[in-house]
């Protein structure tokens, strides 16, 4: 009668399982979300090592070298950017340090599908007034912590077009996109491209001009590059695309205006010591070359080509008929 009374004691009421408590609608198994999205998540809290990123720091210094190429077709006085450093920290920290002290320009990576953010501290903008406008750097540099006027925005708009063509050919290197300046910011709480919080990284870069300078600096949210990881980790050796052509054809014409002094050597004797001491003046060398004797032409000591000798309206030409391989010549250089 007990066990027909109290029905939670039989067999089958033993064999019923425990209530399980239902999942929360916000909940999900970790097999339904993209393995991508969980990988994303592991290094967005894992955050940047620098050090496993070796293009980022040849990214930043074409960077530099371009805007220093762009600032010499504005202004006569020598203008050098220069890298200070890179450092990963938050976006908000980075901000910080520059409030009520610069202009930011938010520009839009449509290939990335994200934004990164330029600024101009105020020196370095009151050292470009000055450059643009024909300072020689005698007067002492500008002080006052006003706000900015709109030659100087004007200006900080100008040169934030520039910084963008200098991003899209120094970030060519790891990933084609342009850049497109969408707006400028003097207040730093409105320069925001995500959380004050999220990781980032800063690039800052050093003016100097005049005797003075300022600071530009560069703010990457990590989720940009995250998807740039890989070919920002390659290291370049030897021969690469980390090469401008721009810098090369340069340096080639430079060179190429470089004077060379040449030297056509008929013969060469040697002689002792002693015969040289007793060399007098009117004395006659004789010498074994004749007129089908080649001359060999050296540049800095150097052999170049084999030439024959000759006349044209009145002077003495050389015809040069081929190339010196000092391999094959010999160590001596034999005359033909």
């Amino acid at each position: 009668m007990d066990e027909i009374e109290n029905p939670d004691s039989g067999p089958e009421a033993a064999a019923e399982p425990a209530p399980v408590p239902a999942p929360e609608p916000d909940s999900a198994p970790a097999s339904a979300k993209p393995a991508a999205d969980i990988r994303a998540r592991i290094l967005e809290a894992g955050g940047l090592s620098l050090d496993r990123l070796p293009m980022l720091h040849v990214v930043f210094d074409r960077l530099a070298t371009a805007c220093s190429d762009a600032a010499k077709h504005l202004a006569a006085s020598s203008t050098f950017y220069s890298l200070n450093g890179i450092a990963s920290g938050r976006f908000g920290e980075f901000l910080d340090a520059y409030d009520a002290n610069a202009v930011v320009g938010i520009f839009h990576a449509p290939e990335w599908d994200g934004h990164i953010l330029v600024g101009l501290d105020r020196d370095f903008l009151y050292t470009m007034v000055e450059v643009l406008f024909g300072s020689d750097g005698s007067e002492p540099p500008v002080e006052d912590e006003r706000n900015f006027s709109a030659i100087e925005l004007r200006i900080a708009q100008m040169v934030f077009e520039q910084v963008g063509k200098a991003l899209e050919s120094s970030f060519g290197l790891v990933s084609q996109t342009p850049f497109r300046l969408e707006r400028m910011e003097t207040r730093m709480e409105f320069a925001v491209i995500g959380r004050r919080s999220n990781k980032a990284v800063q690039a800052k870069f050093l003016l100097q001009a005049l005797n003075r300078g300022g600071e530009m600096f560069l703010v990457i949210p990590q989720t940009v590059l995250n998807p740039l990881r890989p070919a920002l980790s390659k290291v370049l050796t030897g021969e690469s695309a980390a090469r401008d052509p721009h810098w090369a054809e340069q340096i080639a014409a430079e060179v190429q205006k470089t004077n060379v002094r040449l030297k056509a050597v008929l013969e060469e004797r040697h002689l002792t010591l002693g015969e040289i001491a007793g060399l007098k003046v009117g004395q006659v060398i004789e010498l074994d070359a004749t007129p089908a004797t080649r001359i060999k032409l050296e540049g800095n000591d150097r052999p170049l080509f084999w030439c024959r000798a000759g006349q044209s309206q009145g002077a003495y030409v050389l015809r040069v008929e081929e190339a010196i391989n000092p391999e094959k010549e010999g160590i001596h250089g034999l005359l033909g």
